[in-house]
């Protein structure tokens, strides 16, 4: 009945989105809810856990909304006066300018697969292809990646490209041997495996250091000169600040935001605090609170993702958990091995690959994922080092 119900609620979504029309797909999405909260209820029987426990279990094995709820109210109290905080030092800097297009796709995939490489994708064991929306996929022997690409901005692929590639390497480090297809040789849960495409993403290919490397590759890549190919400029460009109603286009400042607000809506709706007929006024509410903006549309609005319309309720924290895995990560790595920034500034990544095969990817399962993050890092997961590196990054 779930299958049944994700796939026609898809459809009228694919249809609602562009139309901005909520009331269309709301008697779909409501059964949706239903037969999720049913399936939530069996499975919190046999877990022992609240219902809203049990959907995120599948996603992250033994997370729990009470944890949850304590970082993100951290979070939601250090973002509006810090984003505000971001926004005015950027407003003193001078205005980062994209390189002036148009860019060939060719040329671009031409590029990616040299980042790529740099990174440690193995094209031996996988490869990189276009589909409408990124993702990574497959087998640690057969890792599929996609991206798509834009003409008029090349950065969207090529971070694209880095945030997959950080899926891959976290998919190819997986225990092997005996242990390849047992339970302990599969990835964590996707706190850790975000946590990986973002360290790449985020920590690393957004650093100072690495824009140095980069900036000549890109300008090779499509015959730029001048100012807006240096490396300063591309370095800005990549950390512009900008509250937006869009989550996937967010920088690492507002994203946070966008995923507490999801949380809340869909912990609401599944613990039957709020009707479903009302959020896209409790959405607009979130976005005001936290963001200071109001969606003109639900197509800007509740209707921008697909998760809950093709039945995916309990995976939007894993995202904000896994950017904040990832700084605590970096930040470990950074201080096991000094070697991993001088690295990055010339587009030698061995040294970060090779820590994080030892203390993230070779572990698998075999540790859950608080307890990966206290021996990788010595704590548990610790919302202020994520605030210290937005700090260290947006207010220098």
């Amino acid at each position: 009945a779930m299958a049944k119900a994700d796939s026609a609620c898809e459809m009228i979504w694919r249809q609602a989105r562009p139309d901005a029309d909520f009331a269309a797909v709301l008697p779909s999405l409501r059964e949706i809810l239903n037969l999720t909260i049913q399936a939530g209820q069996a499975k919190a029987a046999a877990l022992g856990v609240g219902v809203y426990d049990a959907l995120l279990d599948q996603y992250e094995p033994d997370g729990r909304s009470a944890d949850i709820d304590l970082v993100f109210a951290d979070l939601e109290a250090f973002l509006p006066d810090f984003v505000a905080r971001a926004l005015d030092a950027q407003a003193r800097r001078p205005v980062p300018r994209l390189p002036a297009g148009p860019f060939p796709v060719e040329r671009q995939r031409d590029l990616g697969r040299r980042v790529m490489t740099s990174l440690g994708f193995n094209f031996q064991r996988g490869r990189q292809d276009v589909s409408a929306h990124p993702f990574c996929g497959g087998y640690p022997e057969d890792v599929r990646i996609t991206t798509r690409y834009n003409t008029d901005d090349f950065t969207t692929a090529l971070m694209g490209v880095i945030h997959e590639t950080g899926h891959a390497l976290y998919d190819f480090g997986l225990p092997g041997g005996r242990w390849r297809h047992q339970p302990v040789g599969r990835a964590r849960g996707m706190q850790v495996h975000e946590s990986q495409s973002l360290l790449m993403e985020m920590q690393a290919c957004r650093s100072r250091g690495f824009a140095g490397f980069a900036a000549p590759l890109m300008a090779a890549a499509f015959g730029g000169q001048g100012p807006d190919w240096q490396a300063e400029n591309l370095y800005r460009l990549g950390t512009r600040v900008k509250r937006g109603f869009i989550r996937v286009d967010a920088d690492e400042c507002t994203y946070p935001a966008h995923v507490i607000i999801r949380y809340g809506l869909e912990k609401a709706l599944i613990e039957g605090r709020m009707d479903l007929a009302d959020l896209p006024a409790a959405w607009n509410d979130g976005y005001r609170r936290l963001l200071g903006i109001t969606p003109p549309d639900d197509r800007l609005g509740c209707l921008q993702d697909i998760h809950w319309y093709g039945g995916s309720w309990g995976y939007f924290p894993t995202y904000t958990l896994g950017a904040m895995t990832a700084a605590q990560l970096f930040a470990a790595a950074k201080a096991a091995d000094p070697g991993i920034e001088t690295g990055l500034a010339r587009g030698d990544f061995a040294p970060l690959l090779a820590w994080l095969r030892a203390n993230v990817h070779g572990l698998g399962s075999s540790l859950s994922t608080s307890e990966l993050l206290v021996r990788a890092t010595g704590k548990p997961l610790d919302v202020g080092v994520f605030k210290a590196h937005l700090t260290a990054r947006y207010l220098e």
